[in-house]
């Protein structure tokens, strides 16, 4: 069994991102509403759709 290594910011980026998306939607969905509320909608609903995606894939044989 070999596998490469990868780094650990590899690792990470992809978990960081839905997070920074995540805390952006929250923090705008506490700010006020008019635009706030379509970049609070924008940055959950990115989140949950990147998170989610996993999902819908299909496996590869």
């Amino acid at each position: 069994m070999s596998h490469a290594s990868q780094s650990t910011r590899r690792i990470f980026a992809w978990p960081l991102l839905i997070a920074l998306l995540s805390g952006a939607g929250l923090f705008a969905a506490l700010l006020g509403d008019g635009i706030w509320d379509g970049l609070a909608w924008l940055g959950l609903g990115l989140s949950a759709a990147l998170g989610l995606s996993g999902f819908w894939r299909r496996r590869q044989p």
